[in-house]
């Protein structure tokens, strides 16, 4: 199934306001959705058998900086049986960077989700064990976000 007839399909079960803008033009086309909808479409792709996808490979969060005010959340999905893939993005205000877990969608979002919180402090409500994966439990703020400040020292040990 090619992305434009993915995304006719999606439109004929999802609104605008769920399916807030396609772009087709750019090398790796996506699909961006609301935060709210994104469990709900993501189970759909999954249980629809015409699309099955069954994999989710990779999540990424982007920080586009104070300036924009936004954070973001990619999602790189597969069908392994049919052979097509999709990115899926939310993008949401970086003082609120929530959006729904998709464990129980996706094992596999379980330590993709992890690892996009200890880097980023993007929030999945709901998910079974949000902690800290990469660095120590104790480390101090988000090292992948723009307005991170590196610490001095960690235990004694100088960081920097």
């Amino acid at each position: 199934m090619t992305f434009s007839e993915i995304t006719d399909f999606l439109y004929q079960h999802f609104n605008s306001e769920q399916i807030i803008e396609v772009k087709s033009d750019i090398p790796q086309p996506c699909i961006t959705v609301s935060g709210e909808s994104l469990a709900d479409i993501c189970d759909f792709l999954h249980k629809t058998p015409t699309l099955y996808f069954d994999f989710l490979a990779c999540i990424t969060g982007i920080d586009n900086g104070v300036e924009a005010n936004t954070m973001e959340v990619i999602y790189h999905l597969n069908s392994i049986v049919y052979e097509h893939n999709l990115v899926l993005r939310v993008i949401m205000p970086r003082e609120n960077a929530v959006v729904p877990t998709l464990t129980s969608i996706w094992k596999t979002a379980d330590w993709h989700e992890r690892e996009t919180f200890d880097f980023f402090g993007i929030i999945f409500t709901g998910h079974p064990d949000l902690r800290r994966i990469l660095l120590p439990t104790d480390w101090e703020g988000h090292p992948l976000r723009k307005d991170y400040q590196e610490q001095e020292t960690y235990h004694g040990i100088t960081v920097k």
